[in-house]
């Protein structure tokens, strides 16, 4: 439950926008749904941009503690299966709409939007994710298999948006396998 009219206002603006679309969802309709005030809306925000802004980063948070944790306190090699498993969770954890990071993207295709900009940190910051456990690995070329992992993980989240849920990132998962086998890891 939101603390805050602040926070009310992101909780439901992220799973309309994750659901229906970012330029789709207008702002009378997460007003409405959220149960807050136009004025309190522009007192936190200054635009409807802004407010995405704002859910992307709170939705991206979580993501990136437990990847830093992951780092902290397993094995490099299981911190990186943790992203696939992880992904598999959520992929599984109610409705599923591919990935708010690319959706998003892809509705502010300029890469120099600001919106556009948190999406790609959040990608950004699963390939340092990747990166960090290789080079503790000490592969050769980690920045390389670090995208490689990437790319797996993204084609995961895109099957399971296309096909439904299912053992996408498991099979992933295990194509990372064979991968780390082939670096020497």
């Amino acid at each position: 439950m939101a603390s805050s009219k602040r926070d009310q206002l992101i909780d439901t603006a992220i799973a309309l926008f994750y659901r229906d679309g970012f330029h789709a969802t207008g702002i009378d309709r997460i007003l409405a749904e959220s149960g807050v005030a136009k004025m309190t809306l522009y007192k936190h925000f200054k635009s409807k941009d802004e407010l995405i802004e704002a859910a992307l980063q709170k939705r991206l948070e979580p993501s990136r503690q437990r990847m830093a944790w992951a780092l902290d306190n397993l094995s490099p090699k299981a911190a990186i299966f943790a992203v696939f498993d992880g992904l598999h969770a959520l992929i599984h954890d109610g409705e599923f709409f591919g990935c708010a990071f690319v959706n998003a993207a892809a509705e502010f295709h300029d890469r120099e939007h600001p919106i556009h900009c948190v999406a790609a940190s959040h990608k950004a910051n699963a390939e340092r994710h990747f990166r960090i456990a290789l080079e503790r690995l000490e592969v050769a070329e980690p920045e390389r298999l670090a995208r490689q992992l990437q790319y797996l993980m993204e084609g995961a989240i895109t099957m399971a948006h296309m096909q439904g849920p299912g053992d996408q990132a498991l099979e992933a998962k295990d194509a990372a396998a064979i991968l780390l086998r082939a670096a020497g890891a």
